[in-house]
């Protein structure tokens, strides 16, 4: 697969919904899961279906996710037939430099695309958490024939006018598409997943740029162009597990799914691993007087207080007489003592001063990257 299929990550994404997680990083390098974020699970699942060349299109804020990417080492992807390369915008000779939207981010790296000259291009988010493999997708879509083939999964009927649909046939060919329908003839949800014949989106990208530069975005120009050109479009229909983590509320809800021993991403199959670039730091260590219940301790963390239902990610410091409940604690977070933090998520190196309450019945509280709240840290003490 390593020569027939590239895959190519759109990892720009700003993420203005996950407010101040993400006023300092793009949303696919958000920390998840306590050791990871959230573009390693694309990653790992690019991997794990012997996908072997992957281009990560970056735009927004990617100095993070450039920083934790690498040379892709983490991944298995710095081998002699084996790659990672970040594409970021630049100016070209027509003066364009940002992507206007995901169609028009892969006609930006064509030139890269040519390079490796595939005979399949398979598009991905950066921005969601699933365990999925392409090659069964490419296979189906090798077997259909198509020209485009289109992840989808289906969600409950009144959530789907939030999503671009998919109307099919018995045969699941794609006979329409509708974005973000107000009444929705289906509930087949595009996941943001295509596969792609790449001679013909290279032809199809070209020629529009040649034109009118209409195909931005593919669920909202490309999908229906192909459609009413009469290519062979399919769903690919998944059953699994699969979180768009895009709002505050839908990110904490995937955290708290992910604490469970044997929870919906099985992250303990060794058949199927999830691979991250993860920091060097000491075995964790729980205070004599401490208490940890059904919690995800990572590296590094100090515990002197009481942890439930809660994920402490890699080096955080959590002082006596404290209380986490139904928490997600980024990397490197300081808390101090006697602090009440319950339905909350807490940024990278925030500081939460002694005697602190983050609490809201009515919403779920967020303390943003390095910001620090209420009282005095210790070096001020």
């Amino acid at each position: 697969m390593s020569t027939e299929m590239l895959a190519m990550i759109l990892a720009g994404g700003q993420g203005t919904r996950l407010g101040k997680l993400t006023k300092n990083i793009a949303k696919p390098a958000v920390p998840f899961g306590g050791r990871y974020r959230i573009i390693d699970f694309t990653l790992s699942n690019c991997v794990n279906s012997g996908i072997k060349k992957v281009g990560v299109v970056t735009q927004y804020q990617p100095l993070a996710l450039n920083n934790h990417i690498g040379n892709g080492s983490s991944w298995g992807l710095d081998g002699i037939d084996s790659g990672v390369t970040i594409l970021h915008p630049y100016s070209s000779s027509d003066g364009e430099k940002w992507f206007e939207g995901t169609a028009h981010a892969i006609y930006q790296n064509i030139s890269y695309i040519d390079q490796i000259d595939p005979q399949y291009v398979l598009v991905l988010s950066g921005d969601h958490i699933y365990k999925m493999n392409y090659e069964t997708m490419l296979e189906e879509h090798i077997a259909n024939a198509a020209s485009l083939t289109v992840g989808v999964i289906e969600v409950p009927l009144k959530d789907a006018s939030r999503f671009g649909i998919m109307n099919t046939d018995e045969n699941d060919r794609i006979i329409e598409f509708d974005e973000k329908p107000a009444e929705p003839k289906s509930n087949l949800a595009s996941m943001g997943i295509y596969i792609f014949n790449w001679g013909r989106l290279r032809s199809t990208l070209l020629n529009s740029y040649s034109e009118d530069d209409q195909l931005l975005d593919f669920g909202k120009h490309v999908i229906p162009s192909y459609l009413e050109a009469g290519e062979n479009v399919y769903a690919y229909r998944f059953d699994g597990y699969w979180k768009d983590v895009g709002t505050i509320d839908s990110l904490w809800e995937a955290s708290m799914e992910f604490i469970h021993l044997d929870g919906v991403l099985k992250m303990r199959d060794k058949n199927w691993r999830m691979f991250s670039k993860n920091t060097i730091s000491p075995p964790h260590f729980i205070a004599e007087n401490a208490a940890v219940e059904n919690s995800l301790i990572v590296d590094g963390c100090y515990v002197g207080g009481k942890i439930k239902n809660s994920i402490l990610s890699t080096d955080v410091q959590v002082k006596s007489g404290t209380t986490i409940e139904n928490s997600v604690i980024m990397p490197r977070a300081t808390i101090g003592r006697n602090v009440y933090i319950k339905n909350a998520i807490v940024g990278e190196n925030a500081i939460i001063g002694d005697g602190a309450v983050i609490y809201n019945e009515n919403e779920i509280e967020v303390v943003g990257y390095a910001e620090v709240i209420g009282g005095k840290r210790d070096e001020d003490q």
